[in-house]
């Protein structure tokens, strides 16, 4: 397979590709950083509740 070939089939398939509207991309976007600070807040809680477990254990 030749370069020029290679290149034809890759711009067959973009057009193939149904891309997502702008609405689409902000709502996704949206999810996305939700979720993140969601995991974020969970995992910096569980690692608050861990660290001051550990303190007070090391403590006695």
């Amino acid at each position: 397979m030749n370069l020029v070939a290679y290149f034809k089939d890759t711009v067959t398939e973009l057009r193939l590709v149904r891309w997502p509207t702008r609405r689409e991309t902000v709502n996704l976007t949206v999810i996305v950083i939700a979720i993140s600070v969601l995991v974020g807040a969970y995992v910096g809680g569980l690692d608050f509740l861990f660290t001051n477990i550990l303190k007070f254990i090391s403590l006695k």
